[in-house]
């Protein structure tokens, strides 16, 4: 299994590293091409999301947690 990839992105307008396993990078690219926007668009969504709550974990693990909770909701569980 390959190990975590960094890759920068620019959201909101700022600069941002973000380590992920090559399967969670996978799914974003899926995810943002099926909603025909850009994965910075996207990591952008969760990452407003992530920050609005009580107890922001940091950006990575948001993503991680977003997409199990995509494909669970459309396993139906």
């Amino acid at each position: 299994m390959p190990g975590p990839i960094k890759r920068s992105l620019s959201i909101n307008g700022h600069q941002t590293s973000v380590t992920l396993e090559p399967v969670f990078w996978d799914r974003l690219q899926h995810e943002a091409a099926g909603q025909g926007r850009s994965l910075a668009s996207l990591v952008a969504e969760v990452d407003t999301a992530r920050i609005a709550a009580p107890e922001p974990p940091n950006l990575s693990s948001a993503l991680r947690v977003w997409v199990v909770e995509r494909l669970l909701a459309r396993a139906g569980g």
